[in-house]
């Protein structure tokens, strides 16, 4: 039977996102295969890839908030994000799938406002689910713990689909900018300057040795950004941290070509989308024990026990000498690793649950 699915990708508003390139991979990945399905893609239109198959786009406009596009042809709307303000409602006989990315702000140290709020805007979401896709174990576990902070349908179901990456098809990168420390050993940490993302603690890693830390930013909190800032001052690091925002593909992957390790010491993460870019240029990743990222890892990452000074840079030393020692076949198995994680698992992962739903 011809069926018609439109997917929310609405946050490409936010296009240097990891959610905005989880879409961007989603699209990539149903157009390169095979499919019975008739998928249009609901989100800025500017930023919606070129696709080879003619799928429909309806451009996102904000006031649809308050008058929602029509849906009614669709047998299934799939919302790739738990907080999406839009299709909270179905059709009679309409399927809907649900990706849930994570439920950090329950562990967060939100307040009880804005936990309230949260719960309230997935519960819209996930009320009317068929199906919820959580985007690893350690999420799906987090929401079972709390599933009952919501209302959902009696036979709905629980999946587990990875985030997928479009990786490059090179890596040999060139930048025209002049990076200070290309030069030096650096490391690098990507992600929004957040207190969840603990980057703060890195500053106490390279306090004690000659290396720089580069932070590839989308945005921050600005009272964590003051607080790093001014711990930047207080360690006298001024001439080794260097941050910078808003970076294209090109420059990002430059800078992981030449760096000597990527760390992210996360207190929360629902997948971990820059430690996988990290391992697919080969190099060792430091991580956290929390949340998801030991699903990432696996065995091939080094893992923080906690955040003092001594033990991170005892990880850290300790880690950086047993890559060296046999660095060709541990960058080799990084890199196998990592595509596991690819745009096209994830499209076909989704795809064979549309096809459960709809058969």
């Amino acid at each position: 039977m011809y069926h018609k699915i439109l997917i929310d990708v609405e946050r490409l508003k936010y296009p240097k996102s990891g959610i905005a390139n989880v879409c961007v991979s989603l699209i990539k990945g149903l157009d390169e295969k095979k499919s019975n399905f008739d998928y249009s893609f609901y989100g800025p239109e500017k930023n919606i890839p070129v696709t080879k198959n003619k799928f429909t786009i309806i451009n996102w406009k904000f006031w649809q908030k308050k008058l929602p596009i029509p849906t009614k042809s669709f047998s299934l709307i799939h919302s790739t994000h738990q907080l999406s303000d839009y299709f909270h409602k179905v059709k009679v006989g309409q399927k809907k799938i649900v990706t849930l990315h994570d439920l950090n702000f329950l562990h967060d140290n939100s307040s009880d406002q804005k936990i309230q709020k949260s719960i309230k805007l997935v519960q819209k979401n996930i009320g009317s689910a068929d199906t919820i896709a959580c985007i690893s174990e350690f999420a799906k576990e987090d929401f079972i713990k709390n599933k009952h902070l919501f209302h959902l349908k009696s036979n709905v179901r629980v999946e587990v689909v990875y985030n997928g990456l479009i990786f490059p098809e090179t890596l040999d990168f060139d930048s025209k900018n002049q990076y200070s420390f290309i030069n030096e050993k650096y490391i690098v940490n990507i992600g929004v300057l957040f207190p969840k993302k603990n980057q703060e603690i890195l500053l106490d890693l390279i306090s004690r040795t000659d290396r720089h830390l580069v932070l590839i930013t989308s945005s921050a909190k600005s009272a964590y950004k003051e607080k790093f800032l001014e711990k930047i001052k207080t360690l006298g690091l001024e001439e080794r941290v260097h941050i910078l925002e808003n970076l294209d593909n090109n420059e990002k992957y430059f800078l992981l070509q030449h760096c000597e390790s990527y760390c992210h010491p996360s207190l929360a993460e629902g997948f971990g989308i820059p430690p996988v870019e990290a391992m697919y240029f080969g190099k060792p990743v430091f991580l956290s024990k929390l949340t998801s990222l030991p699903e990432i890892g696996g065995n091939l990452a080094f893992y923080f026990d906690d955040f003092s000074v001594e033990n991170m840079q005892n990880v850290y030393e300790s880690g950086i000498k047993l890559y060296n020692a046999n660095q060709q076949e541990y960058a080799l198995k990084l890199k196998e690793r990592a595509l596991k994680f690819g745009y096209k698992e994830m499209a076909v992962a989704y795809e064979k649950l549309y096809t459960a739903l709809l058969d």
